[in-house]
């Protein structure tokens, strides 16, 4: 147990944070607009702004510039590598943790250490979405309000939100856009710590059964590809392997990620409702909008899901980190 404790520490942990740079830098620049695309679907409510992804890109692109498709993109490119390494570096070990003589795990030991993997993740991903989605549903807070006051001009946009909340009160400019920086700090002074884990409930609830799904249907999959066990599978492979398994897993815990989008939403719009936890949110959704709105934003989810997971599993194999690594050792 020390042993496997001082490899993840010195060596596997460091590697994976290098990995997971690298997946993250390329798999974020490259799909952030469509997880951007995926918010703004999740968060509507009553009369649609947008009528699918490509439309709510267009639409964005023409209101706010290119770099409107890149708002909060900075706060994942940062978060993202802590992110990456830990659910990987958590679930190899969970995985020689519940190895038994060097055994190939059963489906509920797999199963038990993505569960592990994804409730040690969310120390950095609750914070990182809260953050992230104020910032890609600023656009469309304001689209809604000037399709509610009926102004063919921008305005400003007024919004509310449940008493107590910070940085929704007021109204902000389309041109005065909220920065992290500025949410992180009201959400601090007001709620200390636990302001940035609002929805940590919600975000558990989609990570842990995610990673349920993706660690052993990745391991499975990836089986296939390999000639013996010694052996690892082709770098296409991983690739692929991580794609699939990313995309099963994305679109399986969509109900679970809209339920923690709508609820991490501090602004409201005019009309929009507001919600108390979990079980109130599921029941809001339901009756007003019906089950369908559970799956909103599930094709997006999957094709941002899936570059990002199977990059990472590509980078994983390559092992650019343990290079490096092996070169300081």
């Amino acid at each position: 147990m020390n042993t496997i404790v001082i490899y993840l520490i010195l060596y596997s942990l460091p590697a994976k944070l290098i990995n997971g740079g690298i997946a993250g830098l390329v798999g974020v620049t490259c799909v952030f607009p469509i997880d951007l695309a995926k918010t703004r679907l999740q968060n509507q409510q009553g009369q649609a702004i947008y009528t699918g992804m490509r439309d709510c890109l267009v639409k964005t692109i023409k209101s706010e510039g290119f770099f409107g498709v890149y708002r909060g993109a900075a706060v994942n490119l940062t978060l993202v590598t802590p992110e990456k390494a830990i659910k990987l570096a958590a679930n190899d070990f969970f995985r020689q943790f519940l190895s038994q003589d060097g055994k190939e795990l059963s489906l509920v030991r797999e199963m038990l250490a993505g569960c592990g993997a994804g409730t040690c993740q969310v120390v950095v991903t609750s914070p990182m979405e809260m953050l992230k989605i104020q910032l890609q549903d600023a656009g469309r807070l304001a689209a809604h309000q000037q399709k509610a006051l009926g102004q063919d001009r921008p305005a400003a946009a007024t919004s509310h939100s449940p008493p107590g909340q910070p940085y929704t009160a007021g109204s902000t400019a389309a041109s005065k856009r909220p920065s992290a920086f500025m949410i992180a700090r009201d959400l601090l002074c007001t709620q200390g710590v636990a302001g940035l884990y609002k929805g940590l409930g919600a975000t558990l609830l989609r990570d842990v059964p995610f990673s349920i799904i993706y660690f052993p249907l990745f391991a499975n999959i990836n089986k296939l590809g390999q000639a013996n066990l010694d052996e690892k599978a082709s770098f296409f492979h991983s690739f692929i392997s991580g794609c699939i398994a990313g995309s099963v897993a994305a679109v399986a815990v969509t109900p679970l990620d809209v339920l923690k989008t709508r609820i991490q939403t501090l602004k409201k719009g005019l009309g929009e409702d507001t919600y108390n936890g979990i079980v109130d949110c599921a029941r809001k959704v339901w009756i007003h909008e019906g089950p369908a709105a559970f799956m909103k934003g599930a094709g997006c989810r999957a094709l941002v899901i899936a570059p990002l997971f199977g990059i990472a599993q590509g980078m994983y194999f390559i092992g650019i980190g343990e290079h490096i690594m092996e070169y300081f050792k």
